[in-house]
């Protein structure tokens, strides 16, 4: 007979494997210029590809893809990379006010823990303030059931550097329009908002509606560095929720940028061949996991396994 001990670790670790991951990620990633050219740079693809099959969700920005080649290899990468899950893109409208620079805003998702259940693309109309924003906002609505909020919506900006301030401050109206238009509270915003440095400066702070709204929780701290240059130190990518809910959703401290120099050991150099951002990411807590085709609560995986050692507790007593 097995050792008490001995048993415990064999279930605890049986557990684990149950439960399978124990955090839903979403990420936001300025590519700097991606497009056709920077797809044919293996390397560089190769980060790429690690990067984004780390999340759940991952927002990707300056997708420039003018011939529609770039994006279906970099997500036929991902694929490939990772086949323990099933990935899909939904991809904005080629946006921006020059004929010839247009951006694409594009949420990359795993489709066993996430589907899209709606895409609106603002149209940035609003009376008095018509044209905004030179990237109008891309906006998702998503369902990840295994998650503690399970629907949410994610607001995607990346602000033109020069009118960030006014920017950012215009998101406040994209959320009170996909707030009333599918009548919920639950929403994210998140993207290169150039919000640090010398594009929002401290004096214009106190009249960005996005920052005095007390129901509106910025992530990403004003001291955190999402820039790769080891010569600068700003916080421009940013992660904002709205709503209680939503902050209680978050694991406590998750938001970061990920340093993707550091974990893979590249010169400063080799990371600018890959961005001049580093993706920023959250956690939200999870409540439910897939597991044996199905869907297992912790809960109950957690009463399964009281149930197990009182079993055994019997069985070593008893000597049956």
């Amino acid at each position: 007979m097995r050792s008490l001990p001995l048993f415990l670790l064999s279930v605890f670790t049986s557990m684990k494997h149950v439960q399978g991951g124990s955090e839903f990620r979403i990420c936001a990633f300025n590519l700097h210029n991606y497009g056709e050219s920077k797809s044919k740079k293996n390397d560089v693809m190769q980060i790429f590809t690690k990067i984004i099959s780390r999340c759940d969700v991952c927002l990707l920005q300056e997708v420039r893809d003018s011939r529609e080649k770039a994006l279906p290899e970099l997500i036929d990468r991902v694929k490939r990379f990772d086949s323990k899950h099933k990935y899909e893109a939904v991809a904005s409208e080629r946006l921006g006010r020059s004929d010839t620079y247009k951006e694409q805003y594009v949420f990359v998702y795993r489709t066993d823990t996430a589907t899209v259940t709606a895409q609106y693309q603002y149209p940035d109309d609003l009376a008095g303030d018509e044209d905004a924003f030179s990237r109008e906002p891309f906006i998702v609505r998503m369902k990840a059931p295994q998650t503690k909020i399970e629907e949410f919506v994610l607001i995607a900006q990346h602000t033109t550097p020069s009118n960030a301030t006014k920017e950012i401050d215009a998101l406040y109206d994209v959320l009170k329009r996909v707030k009333k238009m599918w009548r919920t509270q639950n929403i994210m915003l998140l993207g290169d908002f150039n919000a640090d440095c010398g594009y929002l400066a401290k004096k214009n702070r106190d009249r960005v509606r996005l920052i005095t709204d007390t129901n509106l929780f910025w992530l990403i701290p004003d001291d955190t560095d999402t820039t790769v240059r080891a010569s600068t130190s700003c916080a421009y990518d940013r992660i904002v929720v709205h709503g209680n809910t939503f902050q209680r959703s978050v694991v406590p401290f998750s938001a970061k940028p990920f340093n993707f120099q550091k974990e893979f050991r590249l010169t400063e150099d080799q990371a600018l061949e890959v961005s001049d951002h580093y993706p920023v990411e959250v956690l939200l807590s999870v409540t439910n996991t897939k597991a044996f085709g199905g869907t297992v609560s912790w809960t109950k995986a957690q009463q399964s396994f009281s149930l197990i050692l009182f079993s055994h507790a019997v069985f070593h007593t008893t000597g049956w």
